[in-house]
């Protein structure tokens, strides 16, 4: 037995000598941050709705999330947690118990779940142990309007095109491999959600995603209304296509557009990704509340979260993708010249840029490929 500190709680968890779905009872000391930062955002979702939330924490596990929600969030009227494994229950039974959190406790396949409590949860959290798709319908037909669905994804091998076809089985789009492969991942997570939900006349609007070690994580909030969700798909689900000759990629809207071939910069075989999410991930004003909740002394694991909302929150209204400086470099068989001066350069001539937050080498700009690189030589000499 384990005992587990974790922002006000305090829980007990099976031995383990290996992180796995095999375990007794599933508990990542890896995924601190992804519940630090869920935290900070249902709060700014319930501070924003103004009136008392019920969360569903589906696969619970310990109970560690469910229990850091009731007790760390304000305004919240009621938290279920739910796991099938009859061992995990009885944990979260101790676990609350422990905490002094009352938290409904269930043992339900997450399907189930979601279709016998249609229009009740104000927040649906789903993150299992790999892929979330098998669980998006059923939110699509749980989920009411104004709440928030929570996902993560850990199978980030398919999402991000190392292996492609367990991606167009899992998420009906077609990944892509390159230096932004995190964020086209992120963009495939949120446009298979987009889509799912469109069927019961529902839309998104995503408030905040991130790629973080093994996983990404989302956070929607959900319309109601046929036209709007037309509207949504219309003007928010599209291809992204990439030369990976000279690294030029651009966007097409639409579920079946035209997508040319041959690169219009260097003539080289153009590659594409999607359907997918091409609007915005990020919704600077949540993050900025997000931020806001932090303490001015923040404790350094609080740190780490800190740092991540603001280069969130720099990246709001950048266009899709991002460009690694290295590779680029690579391209240009020259060494890499300081990324800080690369990026003054191109504010000098007028161009916004800011750091990805899926690499460190990496930025995100509405300057071309082309102007990057011409960018990148005046710096290099």
């Amino acid at each position: 037995m384990m005992t587990i500190n974790e922002g006000i709680v305090t829980v007990k968890i099976p031995s383990f000598h290996k992180i796995s779905s095999k375990a007794p009872v599933f508990y990542n000391p890896n995924m601190e941050l992804n519940r630090d930062i869920s935290v900070l955002a249902i709060q700014q979702f319930q501070k924003e709705k103004k009136s008392k939330i019920k969360i569903a924490d589906l696969f619970a596990g310990s109970g560690i999330r469910g229990i850091r929600y009731r007790l760390e969030i304000e305004g919240v009227e009621s938290v279920l947690a739910n796991d099938i494994n009859p061992v995990a229950v009885e944990f979260i039974e101790e676990n609350s118990k422990l905490n002094n959190a009352p938290v409904d406790i269930t043992m339900e396949d997450a399907n189930i779940l979601l279709r016998r409590n249609r229009g009740i949860f104000d927040v649906v959290d789903i993150d299992p142990f790999g892929t979330p798709s098998p669980f998006i319908e059923s939110a699509g037909y749980s989920l009411k309007k104004d709440s928030l669905l929570c996902v993560t994804a850990t199978d980030t091998s398919s999402l991000c095109g190392t292996y492609k076809n367990p991606c167009i089985r899992k998420y009906n789009a077609v990944p892509l491999k390159t230096e932004y492969c995190h964020e086209n991942g992120l963009r495939i997570l949120v446009g298979f959600t987009s889509l799912t939900l469109a069927k019961y006349k529902k839309y998104i609007k995503s408030r905040l995603a991130y790629s973080s070690q093994h996983y990404m994580r989302i956070y929607l909030e959900i319309g109601k209304g046929a036209a709007k969700a037309d509207k949504s798909l219309k003007e928010n689900i599209g291809f992204i296509y990439h030369c990976h000759n000279c690294l030029y990629r651009n966007l097409e809207h639409g579920m079946l557009p035209i997508l040319p071939k041959k690169c219009p910069k260097c003539g080289g075989r153009l590659d594409f990704s999607g359907p997918l999410w091409i609007g915005e991930l990020e919704d600077e004003s949540f993050i900025k509340g997000m931020i806001r909740s932090l303490p001015e002394k923040t404790l350094n694991k609080k740190k780490e979260a800190l740092k991540l909302l603001k280069l969130l929150e720099e990246e709001a209204g950048m266009p899709p993708t991002f460009y690694d400086i290295h590779k680029i470099c690579s391209k240009m068989r020259i060494s890499a010249p300081p990324l800080k001066k690369v990026m003054e350069n191109l504010q000098e001539k007028g161009f916004k840029v800011v750091r990805s937050h899926c690499r460190a080498t990496g930025i995100k700009t509405n300057a071309s490929i082309m102007e990057l690189k011409k960018s990148i030589k005046e710096v290099y000499s």
